[in-house]
């Protein structure tokens, strides 16, 4: 399987920890066709991007490079990278 963080254009390797909760609300947040322009603008598949929200679809979709631990308020996720979430936020605002 390759790896998410490969298929960025730009390849940032920041890292962040938020609650799964906290996640999946910004997920929740985002309007209708966010995933794809994300996907787009990233170049990763649709499915990658609904991965790194706390999807499970591998089969058309990469590992999104977030790791859960067990916690409070759904669990620990930490982002090996954060352009997802960045992305999701600016759309989020708009």
């Amino acid at each position: 399987m390759r790896h998410f963080n490969n298929h960025f254009k730009h390849n940032k390797t920041m890292s962040k920890t938020v609650t799964f909760n906290e996640l999946r609300k910004i997920k929740d947040s985002l309007q209708d066709g966010a995933i794809g322009k994300i996907a787009e603008k990233l170049g990763v598949n649709e499915e990658t991007v609904r991965n790194y929200f706390g999807g499970h679809n591998f089969k058309k979709g990469d590992s999104a490079g977030i790791h859960i631990s067990p916690g409070p308020d759904g669990g620990i996720v930490v982002l090996d990278n954060t352009e997802i979430l960045e992305l999701a936020l600016q759309y989020v605002k708009e």
